[in-house]
């Protein structure tokens, strides 16, 4: 279980660089975004998956294949989209604020597990990830407010938010699931997801030219194209491949109430590249906000770790893959 902890702050390391390409490239549509980021990953998961295409091939099951499709497009392509819009209209730090909840809809996604403890001793530990990630956004959202006041871009920003937020919630449980079951281990399963979504990606892509030309030529210079190049192929390697190889890595070493509290490393990663890009360092509201966030992370992890009994879990009992 302590090794799924370094491995869920290693995906939110990986996953905290996502919220950055949609304010950097503010004239390339979200829709451009997610095809070329996901472009991009199908062909390095290809390449990555050439070398054991014959030990993948001779577990592959034509009734897994609906599970890749519906986890690529929940993971990647329907998450990424709404992400992505959601920063061009309110921001990455009003957006953060509501992908931070995640590790609270994960975990009550997961109550049902027998291994989890009561939801009533998570409840501190829950309230202190809230209270945190609304440190973090709350002059941000005011500022967000007061400067588009008037218009319905914050409330649309809001609601795809909200969309995306429900997108990733639905995918950590259906994943924790599929992994459960599936012949292929952390990486194979990760790369099988990552072609799948740059086959999604490409016939977008296509679409886009076909239906709706205009989009895939953005009023755009030169060198924005090669930072939209350049961006896409780190976050297919970073935040893509690695990502999803370190998050199945910690799905398969805790229990799905636990993974959840794994996402709040994205929030925090994604504030620590924001201070960096603006050259500055945390306030005393953002101080507080790690230390709330950090707390309740391991008040979770100790909560998992030591039953209500006091007793410690043997590693016998933890679920592993």
């Amino acid at each position: 279980m302590k090794s799924g902890v370094w491995f869920g702050a290693l995906a939110g390391a990986c996953w905290g660089l996502v919220f950055l390409a949609p304010a950097l490239l503010p004239s390339f549509s979200p829709l451009l975004l997610t095809s070329g980021r996901f472009v991009a990953y199908g062909l390095l998961a290809l390449l990555l998956a050439l070398p054991m295409l014959p030990r993948l091939w001779g577990k592959w099951q034509w009734q897994e294949l609906p599970a890749l499709l519906r986890l690529s497009l929940t993971s990647n392509i329907l998450y990424f989209l709404l992400l992505a819009a959601a920063v061009q209209r309110i921001g990455i730090a009003a957006t953060s604020l509501i992908i931070g909840l995640l590790p609270l809809t994960i975990t009550l996604l997961g109550r049902g597990e027998g291994n989890a403890p009561p939801l009533k001793r998570l409840l501190w530990p829950l309230v202190a990830v809230l209270a945190g990630v609304a440190c973090i956004n709350l002059d941000a959202v005011w500022g967000t407010g007061s400067a588009t006041g008037g218009t319905w871009e914050p409330l649309l920003g809001l609601l795809l938010a909200l969309a995306a937020l429900a997108s990733w919630s639905w995918y950590a449980k259906d994943n924790a699931k599929c992994l459960q079951r599936t012949p292929y281990d952390s990486n194979e399963w990760s790369l099988l997801v990552g072609i799948c979504s740059g086959v999604l990606a490409g016939l977008i892509w296509a679409g886009l030219i076909w239906l709706w030309p205009a989009s895939v030529q953005p009023e755009a210079a030169e060198g924005d194209w090669q930072l939209f190049w350049g961006l896409n192929l780190m976050l297919a390697l970073v935040s893509s491949w690695l990502g999803y190889l370190a998050w199945n890595a910690c799905t398969r070493r805790m229990p799905l109430t636990l993974t959840g509290q794994m996402v709040v490393f994205e929030t925090l990663f994604a504030l620590l590249y924001g201070f960096i890009y603006l050259q500055r360092l945390p306030n005393l509201l953002e101080m507080l906000a790690i230390v709330l966030l950090l707390g309740g992370v391991m008040a979770a992890v100790r909560f998992h770790l030591v039953p209500e009994e006091g007793i410690v879990e043997s590693p016998a009992n933890l679920p592993r893959r």
